[in-house]
């Protein structure tokens, strides 16, 4: 179980701001690199961004000499002065050794070649999936390995497997033939994943799965989920129709309907991380797990089961001793204000809630009144409108060296729609770090030093943006 004990500060209220050529310290534009230099800049200013970009303080120097070029390092030299204090360099891409720390990678999105790997790709939004298969024999999972069989097409030359799971490469999963189809078997993680099949080149949805979902080109792709839970009750033989509701999909009912068995009714499904409250409903009876002795009651007095799946963080709340009652609730929750009542300790409120990784909001609610976590000084948003905020389960961290003297420095990018003052970086011995959780795939971003851009001089990866400063790329694996 974790504390909160690691904060990020983040707000979602401030517009885009655009990365002027005028506002960054290094940018790319036109197969050349930029730097901006300020003469007024404090010694250890000019060293640390000297260290950073690779231009030594004979160079540095020479920028403010008269003239709009020199030779220097066997390299040509542009200058442009902006005004007595401010003079940018400039230098073509040529090659790595003509620019210091990085190679120019510009990006493609559909011919990137990621690594095969075995974690979902795609991240649930619904909260549950469950398999709609019309035989249980045309898709299994155990042990880890998920299989996927194809009836029919005994004339077929070569079939392949192709989905979210290997990055819809149209060669890395053969299908194996057998007497009545074909066959791939793949090593797979809990979660959702789109597929289909390719039968001498021509791509098929799995005509014998029923959950199927648009492809964006005009056709659908198979779902299929490898499940983690399943919902179970037993007895009610006589009813005529069992189904689970719960946060998981709004609550709705007559939704989810779970299959008659020897002993009740039960479904497998796949539940995201989170925590999950629910219920059973047999022929319009709502009815809490009598298998499951996690029940809680809401601020309305009704109870609810709960399951969590993944990690635990402990929400603490000191003080307030008099208080009747307190509520904890967030964007983890929807900002339900009823459903999560802490328990009363000698010394605080304490609920311990079950989250997938991610950034989130929160506030308690004491006897009625809102307010924010006063052991956490990270909040985003203004008056009324503040809420307390927490990085659960970071799993990147980004880094700037050097900057000392900096009073604020921010990472900001895709990730977070551009915003500047989102991600506040923290100063940690010689470098600036912000831990985050970002999900899987491609993001771009920049540092903002002290109102001023930069690509990360760290990262050899980078492309062209629309301002034509060009951003850092950074790949996250699933």
């Amino acid at each position: 179980m974790l504390i909160i004990g690691y904060f990020i500060t983040f707000c979602c209220s401030i517009p885009v701001f655009s990365q002027s050529e005028a506002d960054n310290v290094c940018y790319i534009h036109n197969q050349r690199i930029f730097f901006r230099l300020d003469n007024r800049w404090s010694e250890s200013r000019r060293i640390e961004t000297g260290q950073l970009f690779g231009l030594d303080s004979l160079l540095m120097v020479k920028a403010f000499e008269p003239g709009n070029a020199f030779t220097y390092d066997s390299i040509l030299w542009e200058v442009e002065r902006i005004n007595q204090h401010i003079a940018v360099l400039s230098k073509p891409i040529i090659s790595k050794a003509s620019y210091n720390n990085y190679d120019v990678l510009l990006i493609d999105d559909e011919s990137f070649e990621q690594p095969l790997v075995n974690r979902p790709r795609i991240f649930n939004q619904e909260g549950i999936g469950y398999n709609l298969f019309r035989s249980e024999s045309l898709y299994s999972y155990s042990r880890d390995t998920a299989i996927f069989f194809l009836r029919g097409y005994p004339e077929a030359g070569a079939v392949y497997l192709s989905g979210s799971f290997n990055n819809w490469s149209t060669r890395r999963t053969p299908m194996i033939r057998k007497s009545n189809g074909w066959e791939a078997r793949l090593n797979l993680f809990a979660g959702k994943y789109t597929y289909k099949f390719i039968v001498d080149g021509k791509w098929i949805a799995d005509p014998d799965n029923l959950q199927k979902e648009n492809d964006y080109n005009g056709g659908r792709n198979s779902v299929v989920y490898v499940l983690n839970h399943e919902f179970r009750l037993k007895g009610y033989e006589m009813a005529r129709k069992v189904f689970v509701a719960g946060s998981f999909n709004n609550w709705r009912t007559n939704e989810i309907r779970l299959n008659k068995t020897n002993d009740g009714w039960s479904l497998p499904v796949f539940l995201t991380e989170g925590t999950h409250a629910y219920k059973f409903i047999a022929d319009k009876e709502w009815l809490t797990d009598p298998d499951n002795p996690d029940v809680r009651a809401d601020a309305s007095g009704n109870r609810n089961s709960f399951i969590g799946i993944g990690d635990t963080l402990l929400f603490r709340l000191r003080g307030y001793n008099q208080a009747a009652r307190v509520i904890l609730t967030g964007s983890f929750n929807n900002w339900n204000h009823e459903e999560l009542v802490m328990r009363k300790t000698d010394s605080c409120w304490e609920l311990p809630y079950v989250m997938a990784p991610g950034i989130y909001e929160y506030k308690f609610i004491a006897d009625g009144k809102w307010i924010t976590d006063p052991d956490n000084t990270n909040t985003t948003g203004s008056g009324d409108y503040t809420n307390s905020v927490v990085v659960f389960r970071p799993n990147h961290t980004f880094e700037l060296a050097h900057f000392a003297d900096a009073r604020e420095v921010i990472v900001t990018g895709s990730f977070n729609r551009w915003r500047t003052d989102s991600y506040k970086m923290t100063r940690i011995n010689d470098r600036w770090v912000c831990p985050v959780f970002l999900f899987p795939g491609k993001h771009t971003y920049k540092f903002l030093v002290d109102g001023l851009w930069m690509i990360d001089p760290a990262n050899t990866n980078w492309e062209e943006n629309r301002e034509g400063t060009g951003n850092s790329v950074l790949w996250i694996d699933p």
